[in-house]
């Protein structure tokens, strides 16, 4: 998985930012990060959302213990690689369906918190068991969640 974003979404960390200087390195822009993603893994799927927002993967050597997906709705992007134990308990506890994934959980527990409760979109995370990380782009608020 591979989540790149300008400054204007995230600071770029310190590792990027050419001595001196508060801009990413020319061998870093995200265009050269996306570019040798792309090169290096087989079969990537990648989107780009307006001028700010790179998101890559590939299910090329997949591990079927930690499987990736990625789903968008309502203009919410979402890449997720693993799996959550507890997703049986998740799905009743936010009122989705059966058919419903991880990837799709976390979107719509994202979107409760973020609407209607008193808690940070972050207390989602507390409630997440299993083996997993995610890239959550939320487009209407230029919000950035990463676990």
């Amino acid at each position: 998985m591979l989540g790149v974003f300008s400054s204007s979404i995230v600071s770029p960390p310190d590792e990027l930012v050419a001595a001196g200087s508060r801009t990413a390195s020319p061998k870093t822009t995200a265009a050269a990060l996306w570019k040798r993603f792309q090169e290096k893994n087989a079969s990537t799927v990648s989107v780009e959302i307006g001028e700010h927002v790179h998101l890559a993967y590939t299910h090329h050597n997949e591990s079927p213990f930690q499987p990736r997906s990625f789903v968008v709705k309502d203009e919410v992007f979402c890449l997720f690689e693993g799996v959550l134990e507890n997703l049986g308990h998740l799905r009743q506890q936010y009122g989705l369906g059966k058919s419903a994934n991880e990837v799709l959980l976390v979107i719509e527990a994202y979107k409760a918190l973020r609407d209607r409760a008193p808690y940070p979109v972050n207390h989602v995370v507390g409630h997440l068991s299993g083996s997993f990380a995610f890239i959550l782009f939320d487009k209407s608020t230029s919000t950035l969640f990463l676990a």
